[in-house]
């Protein structure tokens, strides 16, 4: 099996537009799940030069609101892998335009599984953890995986 292709990961930035709000004026929870989704998508694709769908979807920790007029920076990086899935960790942070430091709003992980033409699975190159950190996200991605 081949080696991944990057293991860096993607950053997204997004704006959060009226349309995006629900009437307190803060970001419906479902666009925050499309972006986030939109970005492991990104993440899986970089890492194995394929295309990918979602099959899962952890249970997201929704910590706070972003707001009309904010930034959405969206961090997804591969953490697990198994034959044909990626699991892929997504944070998401708002960021005003007033300070542009990151406060999380939200993460959680994706898996997505590699499909050929034909939607079939594809086999992906496979991520091995070198360090206690991606251990530790490794472990925590199987156990979500597990409890799905």
């Amino acid at each position: 099996m081949e080696q991944p292709h990057s293991l860096e990961p993607v950053i997204q930035l997004n704006e959060v537009f009226p349309g995006h709000t629900n009437a307190r004026n803060t970001l419906f929870g479902g666009r925050l799940m499309s972006i986030m989704d939109t970005a492991a998508g990104m993440a899986a694709s970089k890492f194995a030069h394929q295309q990918f769908v979602t099959i899962s979807v952890d249970s997201l920790k929704f910590r706070r609101p972003a707001y009309q007029g904010d930034v959405i920076r969206t961090t997804s990086k591969v953490v697990w892998t198994s034959p044909h899935t990626a699991g892929v960790h997504v944070i998401s942070c708002r960021l005003s335009r007033s300070e542009w430091v990151g406060e999380e709003i939200c993460s959680g992980f994706f898996f997505m599984v590699a499909v050929d033409e034909n939607m079939k699975p594809s086999k992906i190159p496979q991520f091995t953890p070198v360090n206690d950190e991606e251990q530790n996200m490794w472990n925590a991605a199987q156990k979500a995986r597990e409890m799905m």
